[in-house]
């Protein structure tokens, strides 16, 4: 009778994380910086950029810890609370070092549509105002990277070897324009 009682406990208990991929896992606590540049304003985690500027650098963002080798994984909540603007990437993996640049973008346009700037691949949609969206991203430097919309996967890219970083919360594309209020919940981050 304990036992099944201990049983129905243990079903009823919430994993302790909440990351996708085959683990194990190791817990990580990466240091980050914010940007702020043009309009971009960060509070806590609340990114905004408060212009319709479809020019010049707008962002606000936390940029995290650069990494060389190894797998890692960035899970992360955004709700988008005010938006007139369209195409604002929430979520980027950068390559840092001698090719640094652009990797991988997760951006969102007015509607609600998820897609990677680079290739314009729709990865998801209803990312409304009010709406959480859990994100997590795995890369596994030299092999592939993987991008998961609320505990799916929608993108698998190759990853060249190298270092990289991560970074989110929101940031004007080349074709996009805020305004635009982003709150961020759930910031994790684990490697293997």
């Amino acid at each position: 009778m304990l036992a099944t009682a201990v049983a129905g406990l243990v079903a009823l208990a919430p994993a302790a994380d909440a990351q996708v991929g085959t683990g194990p896992w190791i817990a990580d606590s990466p240091g980050y910086t914010e940007q702020e540049r043009g309009c971009g304003q960060v509070s806590g985690l609340t990114f905004q950029l408060t212009c319709s500027t479809a020019s010049g650098d707008q962002r606000a963002e936390r940029r995290y810890t650069t990494y060389s080798g190894g797998t890692h994984q960035f899970e992360g909540s955004f709700k988008i609370t005010s938006m007139s603007g369209t195409r604002i990437s929430l979520k980027q993996t950068f390559r840092d070092g001698s090719d640094a640049g652009p990797y991988f973008l997760l951006a969102v346009e007015k509607g609600g549509r998820l897609y990677a700037v680079e290739g314009g691949a729709t990865l998801g949609s209803g990312a409304t105002v009010g709406t959480a969206v859990r994100v997590n991203t795995i890369n596994q430097v030299g092999s592939s990277h993987k991008v998961y919309l609320n505990g799916s996967l929608k993108q698998t890219i190759p990853s060249p070897g190298g270092s990289y970083y991560d970074k989110f919360g929101s940031y004007r594309t080349a074709s996009g324009a805020g305004p635009i209020t982003v709150q961020w919940s759930g910031i994790r981050f684990w490697h293997k």
